[in-house]
């Protein structure tokens, strides 16, 4: 199944019951006064999260929903039913946009829950017509329509590490290798599309799509990758070692972030080397003294050696163990 992170939704609220006339009947007396009830509410419409990253991809197909309209009046001054709300269920980390009027709301919290759309008010029935000068009023109301729009949906992930970095830094690779992921990968620019994601320990780890210099801009991937790394806790910088400038390598990706977002700039950020296998010894020290330079929490990892990545998994399940 596809990794959605973009849909439009269609809401409506639900119309609220008609009022209704109806009389009191009585042995030999036809019409004892007005007993026609009011119409129920329709049900409103809400979001809630809930924590499933994949929620968005299960309305690919289901991008209408409507709540249940109230019921109409009735005899005997009975009211109708109330119609019942619905729950759009959302992942954590959405922002939501009415297109209709420009409002927005985001869900932050799991089980959230937020009113978007009202629903419509019930129609009222001839007894509330009733007065000193009108004893058998017919007047009656139809209920309210309730409130619709069409939403768009964004997800901004929220993920304990997000995994950045120039395309063919080897995130999709890693994710793979420290995860039970199963990222798409290959040795060409923006394979990653979409972010994909995997679990460690319990922990969320998220590949981020790859940056190119004009990101910021809009360029190759850029909007959506900055938008998802927004929300995670951590960053994981990944630069490969077969990078002639390793410091150009990496400043590139951060002069990206800094002018996207300075808030964003200042996250929490370590710097994963890899491909440790493509340089020599000398050489890799020779590039962590660089490294230790840009970023004063270095790892160094080759997806070719399970004991280099068995020893990079267990350094970052301590790391955000102590960040919690």
């Amino acid at each position: 199944m596809a990794f959605v992170d973009e849909i439009k939704l269609k809401m409506k609220a639900g119309k609220g019951g008609d009022g209704v006339v109806r009389w009191l009947h009585g042995k030999g007396r036809p019409l004892m006064g007005p007993a026609g009830g009011n119409g129920g509410r329709g049900g409103n419409v809400y979001v809630r999260a809930i924590r499933d990253v994949h929620i968005l991809s299960k309305y690919v197909h289901k991008k209408e929903f409507v709540a249940e309209n109230g019921g109409d009046g009735a005899k005997n001054s009975l009211h109708g039913r109330d119609g019942k709300d619905i729950e759009v269920e959302l992942p954590i980390g959405s922002v939501i946009t009415n297109l209709n009027t420009g409002d927005k709301f985001s869900l932050e919290h799991e089980g959230e829950k937020i009113l978007v759309l009202n629903s419509g008010r019930g129609g009222l029935g001839n007894e509330h017509f009733k007065s000193s000068t009108n004893r058998s009023p017919k007047e009656f109301t139809l209920g309210d329509e309730g409130e619709s729009s069409e939403f768009l949906i964004e997800l901004e992930l929220f993920a304990d590490v997000g995994f950045i970095g120039l395309p063919n830094a080897g995130k999709s690779s890693l994710l793979n290798s420290i995860t039970r992921a199963h990222a798409k990968i290959g040795a060409y620019a923006f394979t990653t599309l979409e972010p994909n994601l995997g679990e460690m320990y319990g922990f969320i780890l998220a590949d981020l799509p790859g940056l190119i210099e004009g990101a910021a801009e809009g360029k190759g991937l850029g909007h959506k990758f900055l938008r998802h790394v927004k929300r995670t806790k951590m960053l994981a910088h990944l630069v490969a070692l077969d990078n002639e400038d390793l410091k150009k390598a990496y400043k590139s990706v951060r002069d990206e972030i800094k002018k996207y977002d300075p808030v964003l700039f200042k996250k929490r950020e370590i710097l994963i080397l890899t491909k440790s296998d493509m340089v020599s010894e000398v050489e890799l020290k020779k590039k962590i003294k660089i490294a230790e330079k840009l970023n004063d929490t270095v790892f160094t990892v080759s997806l070719y050696d399970d004991k280099s990545v068995k020893d990079l998994q267990d350094k970052l399940v301590k790391l955000l163990k102590a960040e919690e």
